[in-house]
C-alpha cells in the first residue's frame, strides 16, 4: 500500500481523537489522525510524524497523520491501512492459494465482517485488527475496549462451529516485535472471546509490517500468545 504526498512534522498535542497540531517549518498545522484509537504511547510530543497531504482544496484538514516514528520503529497508526494491506496481499496469491473472489464488509450473522474469500475449495471469512500497541519487543490488542470486536470474534466462533472456514488476523503496523497477545489488562473480554474462537476452530494470524514513509506492506508471521 503507497501513500502519495508524504511530508514530515513534529508532533505537538492532540486536542481530541480527530485531530492534532503539529509543527512543520515552523507553523503550527492541525491535521487529520487517522487512528481514533488512544495512541498514547505513540502521539507524545516532539514525535517525528509523517502526513499525507490532501489534494483535496475543500478538506477542513489539509493533512493526515499516518504514521509516526518510536525510537528507532517507524510505526503506521492508519486504521484504514491494515484492510487494504491485506486485501492487497491476498490478491497478490498470499493467505490462502486458489482465491476467486475477495469480497469486502461481508453480512454474517449478526455483524459485518471485513472480508470473505472464495477459493477452489471453499469459502472463508475474515476479520482483520490493526495492531499499534508496542511494549518491551511484544504487541498487543486492543489498545482500548472494543465491545465490537468481542461481537465480530463470537460471530467467527459461530461460523466455525458451523463449518465455514473463518480466521482472524492481526496486521501489526510495524516490524520487530516478538509476538502478539491479547490486552487482557485492557479488555479482557476480548481475550476471553478470542481463546474461545481459537478453541472452536476459528485460526489466529498475526503479521508484521515494513513500514516506509511512503508505504507499508505484509513481510512476515509472527507468533500469537494466548
Amino acid at each position: 500500500m503507497r501513500y502519495r504526498n508524504i511530508e514530515v512534522a513534529r508532533f505537538i498535542d492532540r486536542p481530541n481523537r480527530f485531530i492534532a497540531h503539529v509543527k512543520q517549518n515552523g507553523q503550527v498545522e492541525t491535521v487529520h489522525v487517522k487512528n481514533t484509537g488512544r495512541c498514547r504511547e505513540l502521539l507524545v510530543p516532539g514525535a517525528e510524524v509523517y502526513l499525507t497531504r490532501s489534494e483535496n482544496p475543500l478538506r477542513k484538514t489539509a493533512c493526515d497523520l499516518v504514521a509516526v516514528r518510536k525510537g528507532d520503529r517507524l510505526i503506521n497508526m492508519d486504521s484504514q491501512a491494515p484492510n487494504k494491506i491485506f486485501a492487497e496481499w491476498v490478491l497478490a496469491g498470499n493467505f490462502i492459494p486458489g482465491v476467486q473472489s475477495l469480497w469486502p464488509e461481508y453480512s454474517f450473522g449478526d455483524s459485518r465482517l471485513d472480508f470473505a474469500i472464495q477459493t477452489d475449495k471453499g469459502f472463508h471469512l475474515v476479520e482483520v485488527k490493526g495492531v499499534t500497541l508496542e511494549h518491551d519487543g511484544a504487541v498487543y490488542f486492543p489498545d482500548a475496549p472494543t465491545e465490537r470486536g468481542v461481537k465480530h470474534l463470537r460471530e467467527l466462533k459461530k461460523a466455525a462451529e458451523a463449518g465455514i472456514d473463518a480466521s482472524v488476523v492481526f496486521v501489526v503496523q510495524m516490524e520487530q516485535v516478538t509476538h502478539l497477545s491479547p490486552n487482557d489488562l485492557t479488555h479482557p473480554e476480548f481475550g476471553e472471546a478470542l481463546r474461545a474462537a481459537k478453541a472452536a476452530g476459528v485460526n489466529v494470524h498475526a503479521y508484521t509490517c515494513t513500514v516506509a514513509p511512503g508505504e507499508v506492506w505484509i513481510s512476515g508471521e509472527i507468533p500469537v500468545v494466548l
